[in-house]
């Protein structure tokens, strides 16, 4: 069993309790338009240039033998979908301007570079498995969380549980928490902006929050301007998990404008033509009211 890892964050406050080293699993069975990790929607391992390390060296130009990496307009490009020696490539680019964008990992061999940081889990931290979607890769992601759970680490996932039932009861034992989103109560609208519709979501929402482990789940909603911050979505949403959960802990996610800098690495548009700011304190505020007057009794949100 091997899985594929496209960043390992050290130092994280925001993706649980305590100081956390955050993982990103590859993959994911969703295609959200305002993806905050666009390079972990795929589950394939491919190259990724940043143009602001190049040296201009060109010896990535000499180790090219399918055309994936050429020259337009007097600047290095790369044609991803080349069936190149991409290794070689990244091996040879002196200025690491050109790497792939996921390494593989056994699970024995991830858990060892995550108990480096062990230290900070004894007080209060643990890992987080995030992505992508972490549940694209089943076997892998259960397995990394039964081994930390055996070394007593506090184990934490970022989910949008658009996967089977069978998965998420696999992995909830080995959970101390569990972060869940939903975004759009509409299906249509949630097949429009995310790909998939949110039926199963729904699905496992029900299960887990009207299950013993629900005390260990927090809901989240990002904000998306004009897409899911709306009156109507938010309502909905609070109203759909009240009603199966009347303590529901539900949070609000700020919009997060930083995002739309990684999309040129993947050769996609950002869903936004003028990226907007993050939400006000008064905003913030006004979409607190919405959820709470819907039946949120247990409101998680950062005030800007």
């Amino acid at each position: 069993m091997r899985g594929k890892v496209f960043d390992i964050r050290r130092f994280s406050t925001h993706d649980g309790c305590g100081i956390r080293t955050t993982v990103f699993l590859k993959g994911c069975t969703l295609c959200c338009v305002w993806c905050q990790n666009p390079e972990g929607i795929s589950g394939c391992t491919r190259p990724v240039f940043f143009e602001g390390k190049c040296i201009r060296c060109g010896t990535c130009l000499k180790h090219t033998v399918q055309g994936g990496i050429y020259i337009k307009d007097g600047k290095i490009c790369l044609n991803q979908s080349r069936n190149d020696d991409w290794l070689a490539i990244t091996d040879a680019c002196p200025s690491r301007a050109i790497v792939m964008d996921s390494q593989i990992y056994e699970p024995e061999e991830l858990v060892n570079e995550l108990l480096k940081d062990e230290v900070f889990f004894r007080r209060g931290g643990g890992v987080t498995l995030s992505g992508g979607e972490p549940f694209s890769q089943p076997g892998f992601a259960v397995d990394i969380l039964r081994l930390l759970h055996e070394r007593g680490i506090h184990t934490a996932v970022e989910t949008a549980l658009n996967v089977s039932a069978e998965i998420v009861c696999a992995a909830l034992p080995y959970l101390d928490l569990v972060y869940a989103d939903m975004k759009l109560a509409d299906e249509q609208k949630h097949k429009t902006y995310t790909g998939v519709s949110n039926a199963l979501i729904k699905q496992n929402l029900a299960k887990i929050l009207t299950g013993p482990e629900r005390e260990r789940v927090i809901i989240r909603t990002p904000l998306i301007p004009s897409i899911t911050a709306t009156e109507e979505n938010l309502g909905e949403i609070a109203s759909f998990l009240s009603t199966l959960y009347p303590q529901v802990k539900y949070e609000l996610l700020n919009y997060n404008p930083l995002a739309e800098a990684k999309y040129h690495l993947v050769g996609r548009s950002y869903c936004f033509k003028e990226n907007p700011k993050p939400y006000a304190k008064a905003r913030m505020e006004e979409f607190g009211s919405i959820v709470t007057a819907n039946g949120i009794k247990n409101l998680i949100m950062e005030i800007p």
